[in-house]
């Protein structure tokens, strides 16, 4: 009610000229009738009879005003407007703004075309330039598998953190793209789980940490793909970030939880790790952390339907989390589930 009474007065505000006027000659005929000494119930009449005609116009015009804002109103909560949509005009003021809104769809559509053709293309240099990139990486290591020294070593391993950058740069360009899309279907864990175990086992040797880790009987519904990038990336933080100790990957609670013993992150820069471009400071202490790896991961997650969720104490290390939705949990077994609690603060 109140919403009409508003747009009740918003009208005769639009209309105030038209009322203002009609007071005018109202007022106008009272005046002439008391200077020609006219019968006042002339002039009433003739205010009366005006004042009729007016109340009939405007509720006609009212009604016409109120089911054209009805209109617009329903229209401006569809999820697609297109002009053609727009209620008939009523006279030519309504057809030039009708044609000024065709001319901004159009630029826009035009605009949304070039937009997404740049970003194909982009999308296309990035591709073609990854698979470019990796086949010198790969000759690489082919090369150095006949050396078998600690250079050697020492320049594999700087090959596998290239190749991993290079994995990082095509997922963020990936990530952003309207063209991308999901892959959703029934995942071992287990399996995406060894097989980014078996890329880091020499990074797991050469730092002389030690892996706990036990066959994982669970499986989800997720684009395995994007999935096991995220885990890539949390097992390389875990592994950045530990110089001693353990690294453990375990199930609780029907979440997967990837722990280490490393550095740990500070209780004020924990509701930030995650943020684009936000390190903290960790990123002080190791100029070479950046933040990108769990940014992706967390806007992977959230695209896939999963939530990372992280609980670290400093110098004592850091647990990650990735929490699934009942619907996403296709089966489990009872083996190698783990009730272990959290890191307090």
């Amino acid at each position: 009610m109140k919403t009409h009474v508003k747009l009740f007065f918003d009208y005769l505000k639009s209309r105030k000229w038209v009322l203002l006027l009609f007071i005018f000659f109202a007022l106008t005929s009272l005046v002439l009738g008391y200077v020609y000494q006219l019968p006042l119930e002339r002039a009433l009449l003739e205010i009366t009879i005006g004042s009729f005609v007016v109340a009939l116009a405007v509720i006609i015009d009212f009604s016409q005003f109120y089911i054209k804002h009805r209109e617009l109103t329903h229209l401006n909560q569809s999820p697609l407007i297109d002009s053609t949509d727009l209620p008939e005009t009523k006279n030519i003021l309504e057809e030039d703004y009708q044609k000024i809104i065709q001319q901004i769809q159009q630029l826009l559509a035009k605009t949304e075309t070039d937009f997404a053709q740049d970003e194909q293309d982009i999308l296309d240099y990035f591709t073609t330039w990854v698979h470019q990139i990796k086949v010198p990486i790969a000759a690489l290591h082919l090369i150095l598998q006949e050396e078998d020294s600690q250079l050697s070593d020492e320049i594999e391993e700087q090959l596998f953190h290239i190749d991993q950058y290079v994995n990082v740069i095509l997922q963020y360009v990936r990530l952003g793209s309207s063209s991308t899309d999901y892959h959703f279907q029934s995942t071992s864990l287990d399996h995406l789980l060894r097989e980014s175990i078996k890329k880091f086992a020499p990074s797991f040797i050469r730092k002389k940490l030690s892996l706990d880790y036990d066959p994982i009987y669970f499986e989800v519904i997720t684009d395995p793909k994007w999935f096991s990038f995220v885990i890539d990336q949390l097992l390389s933080n875990a592994l950045k970030y530990t110089s001693e100790g353990t690294i453990s990957i375990y199930l609780k609670d029907e979440k997967l939880v990837i722990e280490d013993t490393g550095i740990g992150i500070l209780p004020e820069d924990l509701p930030r790790i995650g943020e684009r471009n936000f390190t903290g400071f960790t990123g002080r202490k190791q100029k070479s952390a950046t933040g990108i790896g769990l940014y992706l991961s967390k806007q992977i997650c959230q695209k896939l339907g999963h939530q990372i969720v992280l609980f670290s104490v400093p110098d004592q290390g850091t647990q990650v989390e990735i929490q699934f939705t009942p619907d996403q949990i296709v089966s489990q077994s009872n083996k190698n589930v783990r009730n272990q609690g959290e890191l307090s603060d």
